[in-house]
């Protein structure tokens, strides 16, 4: 049963009961009323028996005045005998319900309408002389028929008083019955109130009690209880408490098996992890071996071109004072002349590209290794400086250029690194303006909590930043931008643009194509990313994400 359905039970069932006991109630009331009306009535008939003689009496002491005086003018007043006949007509249908009464009221009416027609006869012989006959009425005692009238009244009244007492007993037992069936009501509609709320508050708090102690069960992750019976709203939520239970331990096991399923790919991305910094710490070892070990080589050969060049000069002024014939000293000086110089001049363009690629190569294993000030950097001194500092063909492109610099929030970093970044993003800017139109850079910050796109950006070779600078969710990051109007990237060169030794226009721009590679490996150390926006003539422009506060270390 619902516990709606049981409400309205331990609402219905205590009401029935008091309508049954109001019922009672209500019964003792109409005793009570029908006891005081009848106490009532029969208080209006004595007065109105008590009243009913005096209008008889007076007329009789007229009578006698009038057979006294021989004036018939004091007998038969009509306002008595109307007055007498409107109260013993009350009277007697006061008395309607009682015929004994009833009877003694008649007899009253019978012997006062004698002693009227009695009274008339002498007011008659009065009128017509005749006064003699009529010694007896004007004598002290009173007429026979009103002496009847007080006999039978004072029997009447001897009734009514015994009728008034016993109904005014029936009255006070009536109203004490009255007075113990509302106690009764009253104290049992409590009690039935009590007892029902009781019962009701039993079974629901046991049945809730079981619900809270599988709830508590629940929570502790213990066994839970038998299920409650019945189909009521708690051995609902008890069910929904034992579905819930079959699925969280069916969810822990889950959760069991996920955690050991992590926890080994834990311990293999670890593993995965220490090798791949093994290897990059070997690699790097090995570019930094490798790239002294062949300084050593570049500078034989530079040395020894060197002393080729010189040697050459000498046999070249030796043939000239040697006084060769002429076809001989032609033979000789094309050969000096042409294929041993653009030898040797082909020799010293390779041993100065081999050291700048050593060189980038030096700049590259030294970016892992190095250790950073942390410090908040200026970053609109940093670029003052770097557009201070531009020389050789970026210098003369600059001068060219118009250079718009935004405002710049400070970031947090390694100054000198932060330096390379923004030098090598202005320096790619200014080596790819089109020379077909006027060149134009501008260099800013997005503000903060602006998004922008990714394309072209391409993760970390090693898969992650420098453990001890990685950014974590919610670090807080602000977004630099580098803009010029050159000859923009191909969408399909986007994806290999920040691998080192890449270059995307081939011979038509100086450098190692390692710039932008080292800049995303500083970035990288930072927390931050870099990647860029690119459009195919119409320009590029390159963003770069670094941290404006101290990162939280992994």
């Amino acid at each position: 049963m619902k516990l709606f359905a049981k409400g309205l039970l331990l609402i219905a069932i205590p009401s029935v009961i008091e309508l049954a006991l109001l019922g009672v109630v209500f019964d003792t009331q109409g005793e009570a009323a029908l006891a005081a009306k009848r106490a009532e009535n029969t208080q209006q008939i004595l007065w109105q028996a008590t009243s009913l003689v005096d209008p008889l009496l007076r007329e009789a002491a007229r009578l006698r005045t009038g057979v006294m005086l021989e004036d018939p003018s004091f007998i038969d007043r009509r306002a008595v005998w109307t007055e007498f006949t409107d109260r013993i007509t009350l009277l007697a249908s006061m008395v309607a319900d009682n015929p004994t009464q009833l009877a003694r009221v008649e007899h009253m009416r019978a012997a006062a309408y004698a002693w009227r027609k009695e009274a008339g006869d002498i007011a008659d012989a009065l009128r017509m002389g005749h006064s003699a006959p009529f010694a007896q009425a004007a004598g002290d005692g009173l007429p026979p028929e009103i002496d009847t009238v007080r006999q039978v009244l004072g029997e009447f009244v001897a009734e009514e008083t015994r009728l008034d007492e016993a109904r005014a007993a029936m009255l006070r037992e009536t109203r004490e019955r009255q007075q113990d069936a509302l106690i009764f009501v009253v104290v049992g509609s409590m009690l039935i109130w009590g007892f029902t709320a009781m019962a009701f508050a039993r079974n629901v708090g046991v049945r809730l009690a079981a619900l809270g102690a599988n709830a508590q069960r629940l929570g502790e992750g213990a066994t839970l209880a038998p299920r409650l019976s019945g189909n009521d709203e708690i051995a609902a939520l008890d069910a929904v408490l034992h579905q819930t239970s079959v699925r969280l331990q069916a969810a822990e096991r889950e959760q069991t098996a996920l955690k050991a399923q992590l926890q080994a790919r834990a311990a293999d991305l670890a593993r995965a992890n220490e090798h791949l910094r093994q290897e990059t710490q070997d690699n790097e070892m090995f570019i930094y071996s490798v790239s002294h070990d062949l300084r050593s080589p570049l500078v034989n050969l530079q040395g020894f071109s060197k002393e080729l060049q010189v040697s050459c000069d000498e046999l070249r002024a030796q043939i000239d004072s040697a006084g060769l014939p002429g076809h001989e000293h032609r033979a000789m000086a094309e050969i000096l002349d042409g294929d041993v110089d653009e030898s040797l001049q082909f020799l010293r363009q390779a041993v100065s590209r081999a050291a700048a690629i050593i060189d980038a190569l030096l700049r590259i294993s030294r970016a892992g290794r190095l250790e950073y000030r942390w410090q908040r950097v200026n970053v609109a001194r940093l670029v003052e400086r770097v557009l201070g500092g531009l020389s050789g063909r970026s210098g003369e492109l600059a001068r060219t250029a118009r250079i718009e610099v935004r405002e710049l929030p400070p970031a947090w970093g390694d100054p000198v690194a932060l330096e390379q970044i923004f030098g090598n993003l202005v320096d790619n800017a200014l080596r790819h303006l089109d020379p077909a139109r006027p060149g134009r850079i501008e260099i800013g910050a997005l503000d903060a909590g602006s998004a922008t796109g990714n394309e072209g950006q391409e993760e970390p070779a090693d898969g992650q930043a420098e453990k001890d600078v990685r950014a974590t969710p919610g670090e807080r990051t602000r977004t630099y931008y580098v803009r010029d109007n050159g000859v923009g990237i191909a969408q399909a060169y986007l994806p290999k643009l920040f691998r080192a030794f890449q270059r995307l226009h081939g011979g038509d721009s100086a450098g190692q194509g390692t710039g932008l590679a080292l800049a995303r490996r500083i970035a990288e150390r930072h927390g931050g990313r870099i990647w860029v926006e690119s459009t195919e003539g119409a320009g590029s422009t390159f963003f770069v994400a670094l941290p404006d506060q101290p990162l939280r270390t992994a």
